[in-house]
């Protein structure tokens, strides 16, 4: 393929405009939760899979956690097996705990792995599972008011992660790909919420960056703006006052998370937007809701 004159100048004034940030980064480890639009619109999920291959090119090692409820959903639905949520959490048995390990570990899985390859990448597909990366227990909470109850069956939470295979595939060219299954040691598989995995897998690795792709613009105000250059501390007063609640408090616990134990920044960026790993990695600006430990600001 060549490239026209103004295609090249254009081409170079990106390359130029993104050399402090490829240099920054080099060698550092980015976990990226892959979900929403981003992976159910197909433009979008091949954009994604451009953004993680120059990533690797670039120096950068990246790390991909997916979801897949959607996929989840619509074949429970086929099968005629039904559906319960609690806090937004899906209640597993172990009829759906087989449908879930073979979405997310066969299907959605292959399908992330298949699209980096398609870009130029490498990419290895695996779940908890392998290589004894994630070690799972029964998910446990308190009991809220109003709820039948607590049991979320099969629904797990980290026990303990070992990266030893993670740093094998990393440092042998390869982009892991990971499906958030695991074994627990009563020997059943656990369906895990993808952000939990993608934070606790971002602090074990003290990455540099965990970026978790939403159907939103980021965290929003009471007024529906964009909410970024976040602290610890001003995060904290947001979930008090109550402008962080429902389905993204779970999601902003895992970034915040992330950050208290060692992760360098988290970002809830939209999905929605093609290229947005790169334009949030790739700008001062950014495109979502950035948290540090820095003193509140904007920018990256």
């Amino acid at each position: 393929m060549s490239l026209s004159r103004e295609n090249a100048e254009q081409f170079a004034r990106v390359l130029t405009e993104s050399l402090p940030y490829i240099q920054r980064f080099t060698g550092k480890t980015m976990v990226i939760k892959f979900g929403g639009n981003a992976m159910t619109d197909p433009e979008l999920h091949e954009h994604f899979a451009r953004d993680v291959v120059l990533m690797k090119l670039v120096g950068m090692n990246p790390i991909v956690v997916h979801g897949g409820g959607p996929q989840i959903g619509k074949l429970l639905d086929r099968l005629g097996i039904e559906s319960t949520f609690i806090d937004g959490m899906r209640v597993t048995d172990e009829e759906t705990a087989d449908v879930v390990e073979m979405v997310l570990g066969a299907a959605v899985n292959k399908e992330i792995v298949d699209s980096i390859q398609r870009n130029g990448g490498r990419a290895v597909g695996i779940t908890g599972k392998d290589g004894g990366l994630v070690h799972a227990k029964a998910l446990s909470r308190p009991q809220k008011e109003g709820e039948k109850t607590n049991d979320f069956g099969l629904v797990g939470d980290v026990a303990s992660i070992d990266t030893d295979i993670l740093t094998k595939l990393t440092s042998s060219g390869y982009i892991p790909v990971i499906a958030p299954v695991a074994g627990g040691q009563d020997g059943h598989t656990y369906n895990i919420n993808a952000d939990l995995v993608a934070g606790k897998l971002a602090e074990v690795l003290s990455a540099e960056k965990l970026i978790l792709l939403t159907n939103v613009s980021g965290l929003l105000d009471k007024q529906g703006e964009t909410l970024t250059g976040l602290n610890t501390a001003k995060v904290e007063a947001l979930i008090d006052d109550k402008t962080i609640s429902g389905g993204m408090l779970p999601k902003i616990e895992c970034a915040l998370g992330a950050v208290k134990n060692g992760v360098n920044s988290a970002h809830i960026i939209d999905g929605r937007v093609a290229h947005a790993t790169l334009l949030e990695i790739f700008s001062d600006e950014g495109i979502g809701t950035l948290i540090s430990n820095k003193p509140a600001e904007s920018g990256n």
